[in-house]
């Protein structure tokens, strides 16, 4: 991300600059580390899986030795993920019936 400036917005200057304005708009007074700003590395992390990024090059991305941590740590199903596995299963079985 970057600013109107075109510089690179740093930690705390996306933290003051857009993200605490965006919990105030969203009704959220108090940050909390469910809310803060390491539940976007989560949803970082989340949103590249899902779609298809493989977990070696996630892990690299994030900085992480040990793909098997991003896995277990950083990474949650999405909304998104349950009808797209009940749609593959009923597929399998709609080529089994034909």
């Amino acid at each position: 991300m970057v600013d109107q400036d075109g510089q690179a917005f740093r930690r705390g200057k996306f933290r003051t600059g857009v993200w605490l304005p965006a919990l105030k708009r969203a009704g959220i007074t108090e940050s909390t580390r469910e809310d803060g700003m390491h539940a976007l590395r989560h949803l970082y992390a989340s949103v590249l899986l899902d779609a298809g990024e493989s977990i070696k090059a996630l892990s690299a991305y994030l900085g992480h030795s040990d793909p098997g941590f991003t896995l277990r740590v950083y990474t949650h199903l999405l909304p998104t993920s349950h009808e797209r596995t009940r749609k593959a299963v009923d597929a399998f079985f709609d080529g089994l019936a034909a």
